[in-house]
């Protein structure tokens, strides 16, 4: 089945929010993809006349088994363009997520396989997000923020959650990124910063909210 390319952004975006919530709120939607409730609702009823949807008004709506098996598709196909574009075309991964929106949607299946066959099949994106294999599965990693870890406990970072290029910014400036290596060395109690050590020899702070932003293992 063929899909335009804002029914591919809604199922990936309501695939996303289902991950925390069981079902998704027309506002919740529209907060997410910055659109007005009534563009939600007219889409919403064609996603459900596709049978992609589960849509019920005034009370939300998941996705369905050929609803999630879409969306995996589409994710699938942005989490190896950014392989792609970061690990062959060396795109700095602040970049490659905005290039890979507009690749997801060529959604030929010969060339996707092809493209993770040629890439060795990676498991992972350049921002630690499991990539889906050629039967829709998806190998999840642990979910524990370096705001969880203990003092004094070494962790390497596997995955960050918030992909703005602001955020990846900072992280670079920091000079954290997947596979960093890492140490927290103190908890503050006044504001929920950390200071943490990332090797070799580099001390920094870290606020709260870019901590729980931070997944280690």
């Amino acid at each position: 089945m063929n899909f335009s390319n804002s029914e591919e952004n809604y199922l990936k975006a309501i695939f996303h929010l289902q991950l925390e919530n069981d079902t998704v709120t027309t506002n919740l939607l529209a907060e997410q993809l910055h659109a007005r409730a009534s563009s939600i609702t007219d889409m919403m009823k064609k996603l459900s006349a596709k049978n992609l949807v589960i849509y019920k008004p005034y009370y939300g709506f998941h996705l369905n088994n050929e609803g999630k098996k879409a969306a995996i598709g589409i994710i699938r196909r942005h989490r190896l363009w950014e392989y792609f574009l970061s690990q062959k075309l060396q795109f700095g991964w602040d970049e490659v997520h905005v290039i890979a929106e507009e690749l997801e949607h060529v959604s030929s299946k010969k060339l996707i396989d092809k493209l993770d066959a040629f890439l060795n099949f990676p498991q992972f994106d350049p921002h630690g997000d499991p990539i889906p294999d050629s039967k829709g599965k998806i190998k999840y990693a642990n979910k524990l923020t370096l705001h969880q870890l203990p003092v004094n406990q070494h962790a390497r970072v596997i995955r960050v959650n918030n992909q703005s290029t602001e955020m990846l910014e900072l992280l670079k400036i920091k000079n954290i990124s997947i596979g960093s290596e890492i140490e927290v060395k103190k908890h503050f109690v006044f504001d929920g910063s950390l200071t943490v050590k990332i090797k070799p020899n580099k001390i920094e702070t870290i606020s709260e909210q870019l901590a729980k932003n931070i997944f280690v293992k």
